[in-house]
């Protein structure tokens, strides 16, 4: 683990520095060492994944990539970010490493940072923070923060606990109204406060019908109150600036028929199909 000081045997990526040479893609497409060995992580930070100063972090922070994450079909840095006494963990997505989908061409990582600012305009506070960074080792992508999760629990086996339904409803609203097309069950993270954490958000808010999630249980349940008032300030209002940047005026548009269309339906949908869900299933 680097020192929580920013010092390494690595020089990291000082975000300040003009000109930088970046390294190349397949610099860092095995994350084991010479001997085979996975990279070691034990998890610190000063700043928690949803603290509102983490965004700083994020944004101004200096990168130096510890390694790439395993079972991810795009390139999936994990990243620790520095800046002054502040360090935190961090998963860095750059677009270079991406491998577009005949129906999401491109720029995934725009989608990642989208969630969040959907998610965090409406208050809900599902997805970790997660920003644009335009200078970072790889190019521009988006950076998250790293939950420290339970890492053997995922949507399965937690959809049974009653303490955890207001959470999942409240995402399964998020994922309507941004059009999830991936939202497996491992894609549902916990805490060890009982947090619920919404990752891995690079397929949505396409403009047209793409929903696909595993989080059924609540079709026909009437919209929480909490999450109906968001919605209704949502088309009270219109969509973030931070949103209006990373969306096209045809994306916009859809998400805000969706806001609509839920909110007048005032229950969760069912799946008429029986198939929108994602495979695999975790």
């Amino acid at each position: 683990m680097p020192d929580p000081s920013g010092e390494s045997n690595h020089a990291p990526y000082e975000v300040d520095e003009p000109e930088v040479d970046e390294p190349e893609f397949d610099d860092y497409e095995d994350d084991e060492d010479e001997e085979g060995q996975s990279i070691e992580f034990e998890y610190s930070a000063t700043i928690t994944p949803g603290a509102t100063e983490m965004a700083e972090l994020l944004e101004r922070g200096s990168i130096e990539i510890l390694g790439l994450m395993p079972w991810s079909s795009n390139g999936t840095y994990l990243v620790q970010v520095t800046r002054g006494s502040d360090y935190a963990p961090a998963i860095y997505k750059p677009e270079r490493g991406e491998r577009p989908l005949w129906d999401f061409p491109g720029a995934l990582w725009k989608r990642e940072v989208a969630t969040y600012e959907l998610s965090h305009w409406l208050g809900f506070g599902s997805v970790p923070t997660t920003v644009t960074r335009q200078a970072a080792p790889m190019g521009p992508g988006s950076l998250q923060a790293f939950v420290p999760a339970l890492f053997s629990e995922h949507y399965f086996t937690l959809r049974d606990r009653t303490d955890l339904t207001d959470q999942f409803k409240t995402l399964c609203v998020l994922d309507l109204i941004a059009n999830s097309a991936d939202r497996k069950g491992g894609h549902c993270l916990i805490d060890s406060d009982n947090q619920i954490w919404a990752i891995d958000n690079g397929l949505s808010f396409h403009e047209e019908p793409k929903l696909r999630t595993v989080i059924w249980d609540f079709a026909g349940d009437p919209l929480p109150s909490s999450a109906a008032h968001a919605l209704l300030s949502l088309l009270e209002t219109g969509l973030s600036p931070q949103l209006k940047v990373l969306l096209t005026p045809t994306e916009q548009e859809a998400t805000l028929r969706r806001a609509q269309r839920v909110l007048a339906q005032g229950h969760f949908p069912h799946d008429m199909t029986g198939r929108s869900y994602p495979w695999p299933l975790v």
